[in-house]
């Protein structure tokens, strides 16, 4: 049974910064890409980063390009995700994403497991 743990979410303040991680288990095919989603209440779940999981290549949304970095534990097949400089609208639950096919996409019908989320509140 495959599992996705995030963790590292919490209260925070304008301008600072959090780690987010996210262990995979039970994968029994070969991750491709691994992806931070966010939903905010109210609005649909919108891709943040991701990882193609061989060649390390990464992709950001725009609104957090500069401020977000995604990276990669081969040997624990985890993902991190580092958050500088956090804004009020970068509240949300993120989500941790496993795709098993090859291609970073931005639609969250694109991926095949996910975590349980954790809230991260970024407080003006």
């Amino acid at each position: 049974q495959v599992q996705l743990v995030e963790s590292g979410g919490q209260l925070v303040q304008a301008g600072g910064s959090l780690s987010l991680a996210c262990a995979a288990s039970g994968l029994t095919v070969s991750t491709r890409v691994m992806a931070w989603f966010r939903q905010a209440p109210g609005k649909e779940r919108e891709f943040v980063a991701g990882i193609n999981w061989n060649a390390g290549n990464t992709y950001y949304t725009d609104s957090v390009k500069g401020r977000f970095t995604i990276a990669r534990d081969n040997a624990k097949i985890a993902v991190y995700l580092q958050m500088n400089s956090l804004k009020p609208e970068d509240t949300a639950v993120y989500y941790c994403a496993v795709r098993k096919y090859w291609g970073v996409t931005y639609s969250p019908g694109a991926y095949d497991y996910w975590g349980q989320g954790t809230q991260v509140t970024v407080s003006s």
